[in-house]
């Protein structure tokens, strides 16, 4: 086993791949979120890679047009269909033992795979994915009374409020954005669920329950969700930097990819 870094073609741009080498059948794309390098947030990405790898499973992680080492313009996550598709076809072509390959996103690279209907894939890793359209502000009132269920089940946050260590102008217009009606879904939700309904691959969320992210997708997606497989990680948040949510992390992609 050995990590290789390699280019490939995707509509006229050269783009920049990492490859690590594992004997089996079943591969994990590792798609970058937001405009992360192909290494993730602190190496996330990187470390997950060689965790998978050295048990066995072939890993490719790339950088999509404009980003990091790759040719081209970035176009963002909601035009990145052919970045990933041409991904897909560079994995397979360096790996031709692999009859399945599962994909795994975290945050709007979630979202991309979704929007791509998973094309030219066999399964779907959606982690925290991103819903929240770019002029709708921050937390749903979904997230917000979640948050603030969360706090008030810490001590030191009670003490806090107690002890007057508190910003209340900011508690106050929370607690009002709480009290607001449940959020309608955005479009890009909308979007995101027409896709994978009509992929008809596997798909399972992981969800980190510190995250707002996580929580503004799920206050979107709680009628959908039934219908697909939910692992949450506890304590995590984001990116899964936690040692124990790292240690999670790895465990249930490897799970998923053992099927």
């Amino acid at each position: 086993m050995s990590r290789l870094s390699l280019t490939f073609e995707c509509q006229n741009s050269t783009l920049a791949g990492t490859l690590d080498t594992a004997p089996g059948s079943t591969g994990l794309l590792i798609v970058s979120g937001g405009n992360e390098i192909r290494s993730g947030a602190f190496s996330g990405q990187a470390q997950l890679a060689q965790a998978v790898c050295r048990a066995g499973f072939p890993v490719f992680r790339f950088d999509r047009r404009g980003i990091g080492d790759s040719d081209g313009e970035n176009r963002g996550f909601r035009k990145s269909r052919k970045d990933i598709v041409a991904a897909i076809e560079a994995f397979r072509a360096m790996c031709p033992q692999m009859n399945r390959v599962v994909a795994f996103g975290n945050c709007d690279a979630a979202s991309a795979l979704m929007l791509a209907k998973g094309e030219g894939c066999d399964a779907l890793i959606l982690s925290n994915p991103w819903t929240i359209e770019e002029d709708s502000g921050d937390l749903t009132p979904e997230a917000t009374r979640s948050r603030y269920a969360e706090k008030l089940k810490n001590p030191r946050e009670i003490l806090r409020l107690l002890t007057g260590k508190v910003n209340f102008s900011k508690l106050a217009n929370g607690l009002k954005q709480a009290l607001q009606p449940k959020a309608k879904p955005t479009s890009l939700a909308q979007d995101m669920a027409e896709g994978l309904a009509s992929s008809q691959i596997l798909a399972v969320f992981f969800l980190a329950e510190e995250d707002r992210t996580a929580q503004i997708f799920e206050s979107h997606w709680q009628q959908r969700l039934g219908d697909h497989q939910v692992r949450r990680c506890e304590g995590a948040g984001h990116s899964y930097a936690e040692p124990q949510a790292r240690e999670w992390l790895e465990r249930e992609v490897l799970a998923v990819l053992r099927g």
